[in-house]
């Protein structure tokens, strides 16, 4: 082991350059897809609701639920 510094040679220096490169616009990639996703799903979730018509509102309206059900009364 020296203690002398190796000396990096320019091709050396732009093989770093390229790797880091990649590796940054990969992560801006990923940063914009999962971005994406999110704004998507959340466009979905806001039409779907907007979509919904007045029998939605009372779809459930004739079903029977236990409510008491384990209430004690």
């Amino acid at each position: 082991m020296s203690t002398e510094p190796e000396e990096i040679t320019p091709a050396d220096e732009a093989h770093e350059s390229h790797t880091l490169r990649v590796i940054g616009w990969f992560s801006i990639g990923m940063a914009v897809a999962a971005v994406s996703i999110y704004f998507g799903a959340e466009l979905r979730k806001r039409y779907k609701f907007n979509r919904r018509t007045p029998y939605d509102f009372y779809s459930n309206a004739g079903e029977q639920h236990a409510s008491e059900f384990g209430m004690g009364i």
